[in-house]
């Protein structure tokens, strides 16, 4: 039988009280290394899943008009609530500044732009140079023409000039009408305007309607509307009505026609029922306006740009619009009249004005 000295551990024993003594400080520094890891590891998840949120690049026009605010805030909110991150750039009316915003957002690397263009024509530049880059295009509200553009999402225009010339020829079916479009490099004006002579060339033929003045104006802006239709009044005292792009032009109208002592005496319709619209409406000095769901024009927008960053089709685009190059998918929504009447119903109800705003 082998002999074990008792004074001297053996070697086995040795390893056992040797890890014995280590091990505390072992595990310790294995949960250690393994907790490290564990941070690490949702460290990467967490930076990898901000670096693939999809980035998505809204052009606006600009913000002079108030309706505008409500979209690019309604419309960063969806993006948000997506997954998505809105970068806004707003050109200030101006196309060669929209089309060096549009390169700075390719060169951060949206994922899709979304563009309310300055100009339907120019427009078409930012398409190409986004193709370049691999990006997609939503023209938003307003269409962009002569292009490869691969989506629009929008309101029904040629509608809204239907509803707008529709409600003021069963109040005056005779008499004179004045039209004051908007500039012609917004698609919308034509858009508007074939709305209008939609409803009105049938009476304007059979001689019941007299078109007094049909000008296109340079901006969306009040002034515009005031010097259209100071001039003619200037030298005419006849107008029956007048049917305005929008309600800026509108407001400039009613300008005008207090300055003859006509406020309130002449019918008078404009669109997207900006509040002081609303109020003009409630005083008598404008007949209506045009409500666009402009929460749910946003939302559309949104969803399809990130549906398109995703890599995915975009829901709804179920018609196509001939932008003069090629039919393009599009999401056209429907709009409103808003008066005297309905007011409660239509933008209060739907939260789009509250009433304190309106009445106070």
């Amino acid at each position: 039988m082998r002999r074990i000295d008792e004074t001297t551990p053996c070697t086995a024993d040795a390893q056992r009280i040797d890890v014995k003594f280590q091990s505390p400080g072992v595990q310790i520094s294995r949960y250690k290394l393994i907790l490290r890891y564990f941070i690490f590891a949702l460290l990467l998840v967490v930076l990898s899943a901000c670096e693939t949120k999809p980035k998505v690049g809204f052009l606006m026009d600009s913000l002079d008009i108030e309706r505008w605010n409500k979209d690019k805030a309604l419309f960063e909110q969806k993006v948000d609530e997506l997954g998505g991150i809105p970068l806004v750039e707003v050109a200030g009316s101006n196309a060669d500044k929209q089309l060096e915003q549009a390169r700075k957002l390719l060169e951060d690397g949206v994922d899709v732009l979304v563009v309310v263009p300055v100009d339907l024509e120019r427009a078409g530049e930012i398409v190409k140079l986004a193709h370049q880059h691999y990006v997609p295009v939503i023209s938003y509200d307003r269409l962009i023409k002569n292009c490869n553009l691969d989506y629009y999402v929008s309101t029904d225009n040629i509608n809204i000039g239907e509803l707008q010339a529709n409600y003021l020829t069963k109040i005056s079916p005779q008499g004179n009408y004045v039209l004051i479009s908007g500039p012609t490099s917004d698609y919308n004006a034509y858009l508007l305007r074939l709305g209008w002579m939609n409803v009105l060339q049938p009476l304007i033929d059979r001689g019941d309607i007299q078109v007094v003045v049909d000008e296109f104006s340079n901006y969306w802006l009040p002034d515009e509307a005031y010097r259209i239709l100071s001039t003619y009044l200037g030298a005419n005292n006849s107008v029956d009505a007048i049917i305005c792009g929008n309600d800026a032009l509108a407001s400039g109208a009613i300008e005008a026609l207090k300055e003859h002592n006509k406020a309130g005496k002449v019918l008078l319709a404009g669109q997207d029922a900006d509040i002081q619209a609303v109020r003009n409406i409630v005083a008598g000095n404008q007949t209506i306006t045009i409500y666009k769901p402009i929460e749910s024009l946003a939302l559309a927008a949104a969803n399809a740009a990130i549906k398109i960053a995703d890599g995915e089709a975009p829901s709804n685009m179920d018609i196509t619009v001939n932008n003069g190059k090629r039919l393009v998918p599009a999401i056209l929504l429907q709009a409103s009249v808003v008066n005297s009447q309905n007011i409660k119903m239509t933008v209060i109800q739907e939260g789009y004005l509250g009433e304190q705003d309106i009445f106070d």
